[in-house]
């Protein structure tokens, strides 16, 4: 028997995985593959397969930048490797 902590983050790919594609589904892997305060200096849009960021400040596009790869790679694994391709940061 696995510990919860360790089922919950599996149970979450495959519920939102299996979710039809929509704004909010792509907000919400969003949001929990950076956290809350990236999340809140920052817009997002999928279009065609690149997410379009908007960042509230220079200081968060640096950030996200910085965090790119890391961010991309949790992204995939939350929707799917064919979902997001890459990352486009700009300055809202």
């Amino acid at each position: 028997m696995r510990p919860l902590n360790q089922a919950v983050p599996g149970a979450l790919v495959e519920l939102l995985r299996a979710a039809p594609l929509s704004p909010g589904k792509v907000a919400f892997a969003w949001r929990t593959a950076v956290g809350p305060a990236i999340e809140r200096g920052t817009s997002v849009r999928l279009d065609d397969r690149i997410l379009l960021v908007d960042a509230a400040s220079p200081q968060w596009r640096r950030e996200i930048a910085r965090s790119s790869s890391i961010i991309l790679a949790r992204l995939q694994a939350l929707l799917g490797t064919d979902v997001v391709e890459r990352l486009e940061i700009r300055n809202r």
